[in-house]
């Protein structure tokens, strides 16, 4: 268990103190019409859709039926990492007037050193977001990869630090490719050893653990479940290149079957909802994506049902 010590002193520590009442207000005002006790909270990743204002990004996700977004709040993203303290705020009240959450908010964030760490984290807790995604951490083929590992594990338990400090979870993604930690899933458990999933918890991505485990996913998948504290949901086919393509929820190699596992499981975190098959990076495609996400979107119920 990780010791849950100071993080410099007495500023940190008033901070929390004061911002109590705020944070269970927020949360308190930030819940939905619909019932989340017997079912996850299903939210989807709104990067194709940073050409919208933050009230029209509200009022499309909440007409798909969606409870909250995961949002980007990183460089390129809904919200620049330098405004967070004054553009987050105005995100979340959009979503709060059309009855959503920011229920992830993906980020830059992996070093505890870095000045905008605090500042995001401080701002989020504020505002009631209760976990963010890490940025990754990347191996140098070039370097001992134990020796790296150790020291990404060093920054995480620091994080995870600053996290249980500040209220929030961080989160893990793993993602399939020769060079990021956690492609391999077995490389988390290292990572996150002897942290508390409350304070930093896995991002379990089943498209890249498919791409990345082929048959033994399942395998992998029992190690790490303890761990698991959101499920992201996307499918791929393989080309003939034996490159993987994004494609549509259910015309790919994802398979249902994880769905049963995790039905059978202990997990009761949300659910987040990517599409990836189109350009995000053209606004002209924005209603293209909405049809796109509302087909996948009835899949994925159909498979949580």
């Amino acid at each position: 268990m990780v010791n849950h010590q100071s993080l410099g002193g007495l500023s940190r520590r008033s901070f929390m103190t004061a911002c109590l009442a705020s944070v269970s207000g927020a949360l308190a005002n930030n819940t939905t019409a619909q019932d989340h006790s017997s079912r996850h909270e299903l939210c989807v990743f709104t990067k194709p859709f940073n050409s919208l204002s933050f009230s029209d990004l509200a009022r499309h996700v909440a007409k798909l039926g969606f409870d909250g977004i995961e949002a980007p709040i990183r460089q390129g993203g809904h919200v620049e990492p330098d405004t967070v303290h004054e553009k987050l705020p105005e995100l979340h009240e959009a979503l709060r007037q059309h009855g959503l959450n920011i229920t992830v908010m993906t980020s830059d964030i992996n070093d505890p050193d870095d000045p905008l760490t605090e500042k995001t984290l401080r701002t989020a807790a504020t505002l009631g977001i209760k976990r963010y995604r890490m940025k990754y951490f990347r191996y140098d083929s070039t370097q001992n990869i134990q020796k790296q590992l150790l020291d990404f594990r060093s920054k995480a338990t620091a994080l995870a630090e600053m996290n249980h400090q500040f209220g929030i979870q961080g989160l893990y993604q793993n993602h399939a490719g020769k060079d990021y930690c956690g492609a391999a899933i077995w490389d988390l458990e290292t990572l996150l050893d002897g942290i508390e999933p409350s304070d930093m918890g896995v991002a379990y991505d089943i498209r890249h653990a498919s791409v990345e485990g082929g048959t033994s996913w399942p395998t992998t998948w029992r190690m790490i479940e303890p761990r698991v504290q959101t499920v992201y949901v996307k499918d791929f086919k393989w080309e003939s290149s034996a490159r993987p393509v994004n494609v549509p929820l259910g015309q790919g190699r994802v398979p249902e079957s994880f769905f049963d596992l995790l039905k059978a499981s202990n997990f009761k975190g949300p659910i987040s909802l990517h599409e990836e098959y189109l350009d995000h990076r053209d606004p002209n495609l924005v209603d293209d994506h909405l049809k796109a996400i509302k087909k996948d979107f009835a899949v994925l119920q159909s498979w949580i049902s």
